[in-house]
């Protein structure tokens, strides 16, 4: 078996971040076996819940993320991250078997399932978001007699 040299490295930079946060869920689980009232045993759980799911969903993307996208996805990574904490403890909790395992499990599954795929695209951060020379511009105009357009 040869290897080929113009072959991309299995260990590049997206290649780690997706395996990481992959693992940020199990990891915050495993968390969950340390002594009550660690911050060991809080922290992880409480970055992963916050911000584990959303960078799963936002960060592996095709072309990498320009500096723009970078913060764009961050931001969105913890609405989205939230929100998907809250539909699965609602489900959790309207069954009966809220727990933090029974909670971290299926979120941790999620993640690691998103994270082995690419990433939700993103507006126009990924895009360049500069407009057009001939696209009007959002500054006030002149209006014509009657005020319309």
């Amino acid at each position: 078996m040869t290897v080929d040299p113009t072959a991309p490295a299995l260990r590049t930079r997206g290649h780690r971040v997706r395996a990481s946060v992959a693992a940020s869920g199990w990891l915050a689980l495993a968390a969950t076996l340390l002594p009550d009232g660690l911050p060991l045993r809080w922290v992880p759980v409480l970055l992963f819940v916050c911000l584990g799911p959303g960078l799963a969903l936002l960060h592996p993307q095709p072309r990498g993320l320009r500096p723009g996208a970078r913060l764009e996805a961050f931001a969105l990574a913890a609405p989205l991250s939230l929100a998907l904490a809250a539909l699965t403890a609602t489900f959790l909790f309207l069954i009966g078997g809220f727990s933090v395992p029974a909670f971290l499990v299926p979120l941790a599954a999620f993640t690691t399932a998103a994270a082995l795929l690419p990433g939700l695209p993103l507006p126009a951060a990924t895009k360049g978001a500069v407009a057009p020379a001939d696209a009007e511009s959002f500054l006030p105009r002149e209006r014509g007699p009657g005020g319309g357009r």
